[in-house]
């Protein structure tokens, strides 16, 4: 084996072989040969590095005692020559050692023991005190005129005296009163932005998220969240989306413009089609954001089927808090599979047959979440009449899983067997 420079350090790796070596229960010389060291090194390092594991001082250096008194003057022979530590005895191996004080030689511990040797020396101040507060005030005034510890070290070699680094490790531990906030480059300043009070909706507290959530449980599990889809930001149509919750069934209604007016209209075509009753059961309880097309409460909840009759009751998320109505948002993610954000489509080009297609896709797929049946099948299921006024008046039927179609190019094909351009 190449020999190594002569004075180098031990490092973890020469102290692992030591163990290992000690382990199998080799010699000095031959632990220091295959190292490369002396074996004066390597019986050094022994000595100087053992860690007691038991008796008193457990856990703790040997400092490079034999031990001869720890153990109340009865101590193992072989503790007292090489190899010095229980390393590769067999009585510790199998624990028949009956001696109250052992040692062993571990390669971590004693890697940590080196370490506290190295540093233990460079620790304090290296000048009188006197030089100390002298170098201590020159550096001060030169960190409040602006200067750094580089600057400093090289302008004031000879009334300071010491290195940059030096400088640095004051600062750090504080001496002489100093800090790092004197330094320029040390502390960074970034105020952080603070969460404002949370708004409370336009509409008032009786119609907050808060007083939706104090509703009973079984109320809020058959609530319906509402919500618009957009297209391009100057688009005038955009598509209303109303998701029951029980059944997962979420309704694309084309309106022809953003706006308070139009949304009060589709639900008023939504209510003559389905009759008042199956509204109330169905969309009594809407969740929705604070949009501007949702302003009108009052036109929202009014019956356009009887008068002075109620069909529902409304309230709102808090403002930008759109997890609040979250199976709206991740159904979303259905609709813009066919009708994807980012490739210029314009929901202006959309038609009635357009929504139409795209809900009675979306609503046909079937969902893990209600046990392989689609939202139309369980809507079906619970309510026969609104499925049929769904089916006549706005075009959304239940598709079987063969015609599914739920990409972009589904929605163009079907344009062009009406004649239709593609959306994009």
């Amino acid at each position: 084996m190449a020999r190594r420079k002569r004075y180098r350090r031990l490092d973890r790796c020469d102290r692992g072989a030591i163990e290992h070596g000690l382990d199998r229960r080799e010699s000095c010389r031959s632990i220091a040969s295959a190292l490369g060291r002396s074996p004066s090194t390597v019986h050094d390092e022994v000595v100087r590095n053992r860690v007691v594991t038991r008796g008193p001082g457990r856990g703790d250096n040997v400092s490079g005692t034999d031990g001869r008194d720890a153990g109340g003057g009865r101590v193992c022979p072989k503790l007292l020559s090489w190899p010095f530590c229980c390393n590769g005895c067999p009585y510790r191996r199998y624990g028949h050692c009956s001696y109250r004080w052992r040692c062993e030689y571990m390669a971590a511990d004693a890697d940590a023991f080196a370490e506290l040797d190295k540093v233990e020396p460079r620790r304090g101040v290296d000048m009188d005190r006197a030089s100390f507060e002298v170098a201590v005030s020159l550096i001060r005034a030169d960190l409040a005129r602006g200067l750094s510890p580089q600057q400093i070290a090289c302008a004031r070699a000879e009334g300071v005296g010491v290195s940059k680094s030096t400088i640095y490790r004051w600062i750090d531990e504080g001496y002489g009163g100093m800090s790092n906030a004197e330094l320029r480059r040390k502390v960074g300043y970034k105020p952080r932005r603070k969460a404002g009070a949370r708004r409370q909706t336009a509409h008032g507290r009786e119609r907050s998220f808060e007083a939706f959530m104090a509703l009973p449980e079984e109320e809020r599990a058959r609530a319906c969240e509402m919500d618009t889809v957009v297209g391009r930001p100057t688009d005038s149509q955009c598509l209303l989306t109303l998701l029951s919750r029980p059944c997962k069934a979420q309704l694309p209604l084309l309106m022809p413009e953003r706006t308070k007016a139009a949304t009060v209209a589709r639900l008023d075509d939504l209510e003559r089609a389905v009759g008042l009753g199956a509204f109330r059961r169905i969309l009594g309880l809407l969740i929705t954001d604070n949009g501007s097309e949702f302003e009108d409460a009052g036109g929202i909840e009014r019956s356009c089927t009887e008068e002075g009759e109620s069909r529902c009751r409304v309230y709102y998320c808090d403002p930008m808090q759109s997890q609040q109505k979250p199976g709206c948002e991740r159904n979303h993610v259905e609709i813009r599979k066919m009708l994807p954000k980012g490739i210029g489509i314009s929901f202006d080009d959309l038609d009635d047959l357009d929504a139409s297609f795209v809900g009675s896709n979306v609503n046909s797929e079937p969902r893990p979440s209600l046990m392989g049946l689609s939202p139309l099948a369980l809507l079906r299921a619970a309510e026969p009449g609104v499925a049929d006024a769904l089916a006549e008046d706005f075009g959304i039927v239940e598709l079987p899983y063969g015609e599914l179609g739920l990409t972009l190019a589904a929605v163009n094909r079907e344009r062009s067997m009406r004649g239709l351009g593609p959306l994009a």
